[in-house]
């Protein structure tokens, strides 16, 4: 388990003063660890220690139950500084949402003590070479005592390595999704460090293997439950996903105003001592700002959206939820291969260099918005907006 002291965090204002604090601490190094592969376990456990992942535990639990919208924050403050360290609590969250919608009243109050405490949870989800997405053929047996046994392959499990729980998404005899929260070291468990992706390189998302993993009755939740009824198991998971996009975003901006001011030569026929003085990049880089606070209102739209949901859930509100966080994902996910992209044309041919590593960025838009497709986000956005259909009840939109 991790070895840490954590900070208990009071409340949102304090949160976000943390969140901005350990991006630009994170910045510094975020490069090399891209170009080295260094997995962020001292980072991880900057994160553990600053009290950030409880930020969600119940205020009767002890948490600090921040909103979603600083929840949001959070991700994209992180992400404009690390588009891969981000990425590895996403799960942490949408599975602390969980243990929060299905835990019995002892689960809950053992993992909010474990969060409280600095524990990080992984996951052990997606599965390859299944049908689809949705395809989840690991398995829970029953034994006659009442616990389990857990087998399966998963793939993409983004905080795995790093995790002192795991929560494994498995069907029980009844067909039915459970969440598993296995401990990193149980028996059967073993954890692979084979993710090969040519962006977000250091969240160490590879394959989880288990082989006849024993799991007690009380660390099983009923997940199917979570979609029997109006819900935000979907939008919450997709907030952060966008928020991650929009950080992604706005570093890459950032990085390359930088580069604009500080090493680019104007080009001869401007007429200007300086780039940044280049009327054409100067209305490029103000395009690109635009769409990047596009991307930055939709999320806080959206995050209220999913505030006013939770605090009246109903159908009604849970759908206006998905489709305003979808709306939101979708614009975040064009912006952030485009100003990732649009880095090289307005800095120039010396920013293609790899020793500068500004690729990145736009290595880890790429592959972070491949993970669910915009596309049909849109579908729904356009039955909703010309039909009225609500979105369906599943844990991607």
């Amino acid at each position: 388990m991790t070895d840490v002291t954590a900070h208990v965090i009071s409340g949102d204002a304090e949160a976000l003063a943390v969140a901005a604090a350990l991006a630009d601490e994170f910045r510094a190094g975020a490069s090399r660890r891209d170009a080295e592969r260094r997995l962020p376990r001292e980072e991880l456990n900057r994160l553990s220690t600053s009290g950030l992942l409880a930020v969600t535990v119940p205020a009767e639990h002890g948490g600090a139950d921040v909103t979603a919208r600083t929840l949001a924050e959070i991700f994209r403050l992180l992400a404009s500084a690390d588009g891969s360290l981000a990425q590895i609590p996403q799960s942490h969250f949408v599975y602390v949402n969980v243990i929060s919608r299905q835990g019995t009243a002892e689960q809950r109050k053992f993992f909010f003590a474990e969060l409280l405490a600095g524990r990080r949870l992984g996951n052990a989800q997606s599965e390859a070479g299944t049908r689809h997405v949705q395809d989840i053929r690991t398995r829970l047996e029953p034994q006659p005592d009442g616990s389990y046994v857990l087998s399966g392959v998963k793939h993409y499990s983004t905080g795995a390595l790093f995790a002192d729980w795991i929560p494994v998404l498995a069907r029980a005899d009844d067909d039915n999704l459970h969440v598993a929260y296995v401990p990193r070291d149980a028996p059967g468990l073993t954890v692979v460090d084979d993710w090969e992706g040519m962006g977000q390189r250091t969240t160490a998302s590879g394959t989880v293997r288990l082989d006849a993993v024993p799991v007690p009755a009380d660390r099983v939740l009923p997940h199917h439950l979570t979609f029997r009824g109006p819900q935000l198991h979907g939008a919450l998971a997709q907030l952060l996903h966008a928020a991650i996009d929009a950080g992604i975003a706005a570093g890459a901006l950032a990085e390359a105003a930088e580069f604009v001011r500080t090493k680019s030569r104007p080009w001869f026929e401007s007429g200007f001592e300086t780039a940044a003085e280049d009327p054409l990049l100067i209305q490029r880089f103000g395009e690109l700002a635009i769409q990047v606070r596009a991307s930055e209102a939709l999320l806080a739209e959206a995050a209220r959206t999913v505030d006013a949901a939770r605090a009246a859930l109903t159908d009604d509100s849970a759908a206006e939820a998905s489709i305003a966080v979808a709306a939101a994902k979708a614009h975040a996910a064009h912006t952030a291969v485009e100003v990732a992209g649009a880095l090289f044309e307005v800095s120039g041919t010396r920013s293609a260099l790899d020793s500068l590593n500004l690729h990145r960025h736009w290595r880890d838009a790429r592959t972070h918005t491949l993970h669910d497709p915009a596309r049909w986000k849109i579908q729904h956005i356009g039955r909703y907006v010309l039909n009225g259909t609500k979105p369906p009840r599943h844990g991607l939109l």
